[in-house]
């Protein structure tokens, strides 16, 4: 496969998203998004998973939804962490005067998307132990990975791969509880 050729396909795209009249507006609407990935939702949520132990899904025994979070966001963190700093791929705004930047990233690369990683993470244990919000949280975990490219820190294979290793992260845990 050819890099050059996709990091240049990843960068028009990242333009055409970035390039428009509203972008202002999309940018305002894209950060609130983002926020709800900054982890605290996540944190919640395992919380009262392991609180009240219920779950939808009439296979899984109390408490099996935090486990399996727990787990899989420990499996998860070694992984973005090496791929960010084994990748060390540069965030759009760096590679193109066109793209301005409306907050400051949390860490210095792009590839994976750590907000997308695990809002994807999360929507798979949803969807195993929750399957009635599954829709809901696949939606959610979009809206993440879409809004980290409208705001310039992401390219769209940032977020894919971090949606691929979200899922797997929660499969693997989910196969460990």
């Amino acid at each position: 496969m050819n890099f050059q050729h996709l990091a240049r396909l990843d960068l028009a795209f990242s333009l055409l998203c970035l390039q428009h009249k509203f972008n202002q507006p999309v940018a305002k609407i894209s950060r609130c998004i983002s926020r709800t990935g900054d982890g605290h939702l996540y944190a919640l949520l395992l919380a009262l998973g392991w609180w009240f132990g219920q779950t939808a899904n009439p296979d899984a025994t109390d408490a099996q939804f935090s486990k399996s979070g727990l787990l899989a966001f420990a499996i998860e963190l070694p992984l973005y962490w090496l791929a960010k700093n084994c990748f060390k791929r540069r965030r759009p705004h760096e590679l193109s005067q066109l793209i301005r930047l409306t907050f400051t990233p949390s860490d210095k690369y792009s590839l994976p998307s750590g907000h997308t990683t695990a809002a994807f993470l999360m929507a798979t244990l949803i969807g195993q132990f929750y399957p009635p919000f599954y829709l809901l949280a696949l939606c959610w975990a979009c809206l993440i990975g879409l809004s980290r490219i409208l705001l310039g820190v992401h390219f769209i294979t940032d977020v894919l791969l971090g949606a691929v290793l979200g899922i797997a992260c929660a499969k693997v845990a989910m196969s460990l509880i």
